[in-house]
């Protein structure tokens, strides 16, 4: 079961078979088939959730369907907003997992990776990613649930995993971590999914830093402005645990 925003959804990485983005939640979910025989898999993730919605739409809705494994990613979209805080997102934190817990399942979480080099003044944001990171790491230690640290995973430092908007990941991207959180759980990944890079000079931006804001800044900051999201036309695209053929 994965809840989460455009990170869990896929965004970045087209399903090569037509239809909605993959991802790596997709790509895990084939992978544990082949380890567990009988895997179900469901992903409510929505793109441009921020926390509290994706807690208020998704939680009770994966805890009804007893999942014995949950993936929960969230709070990157609130990190970007004016007036982010990361204690109160914390604490909230600290009572989903004790929730998905308590049901029975074994959790999953993350630290964002570093994403504040590739982008243009994103660094003027890098402590809220820090302090959100920390947070993740303490609910993770004080729950015991499994913690899928990629801003320590030095591999996303590299401009070839991210999408061209700067902001997601990449087919590249999405496929190491998938190998992370295969890693994580005990089970061998894809070997592809590891494959380094040539060691090849980093390829130039498509965009200089004007025409990268014009193109992917200037709309989010249009949505934000007039109150809507890059999800609000999105529902999940498995709502229900279906075994993964």
């Amino acid at each position: 079961m994965a809840i989460g925003d455009s990170f869990t959804e896929g965004v970045g990485d087209p399903d090569p078979r037509g239809g909605r983005d993959r991802g790596w939640a997709d790509l895990f979910a084939e992978r544990a088939a082949e380890e567990w025989p009988g895997f179900a898999y469901a992903n409510l993730a929505v793109r441009g959730r921020l926390f509290d919605r994706i807690v208020d739409e998704q939680v009770v809705p994966a805890i009804r369907q007893r999942p014995d494994l949950v993936s929960f990613a969230a709070g990157a979209n609130d990190a970007l907003r004016p007036g982010y805080n990361h204690v109160p997102l914390a604490t909230r934190a600290h009572e989903v997992v004790r929730l998905l817990k308590a049901s029975g399942a074994q959790v999953v979480l993350f630290t964002c990776a570093d994403v504040t080099p590739h982008i243009p003044g994103m660094r003027m944001l890098r402590k809220r990613f820090t302090d959100m990171n920390e947070a993740y790491r303490k609910v993770a230690k004080r729950h015991d649930a499994v913690l899928v640290d990629l801003w320590e995973d030095r591999a996303f430092d590299d401009p070839r995993l991210w999408a061209v908007d700067r902001l997601h990941m990449n087919t590249l991207g999405h496929r190491r971590v998938a190998a992370d959180v295969c890693q994580a759980l005990g089970i061998e990944p894809d070997p592809a999914w590891l494959d380094p890079l040539p060691d090849l000079p980093r390829p130039r931006r498509e965009m200089n830093g004007v025409q990268w804001a014009g193109r992917h800044l200037a709309p989010w900051v249009k949505r934000r402005l007039t109150g809507k999201s890059s999800g609000d036309a999105v529902t999940p695209k498995r709502p229900d645990l279906t075994k993964v053929k």
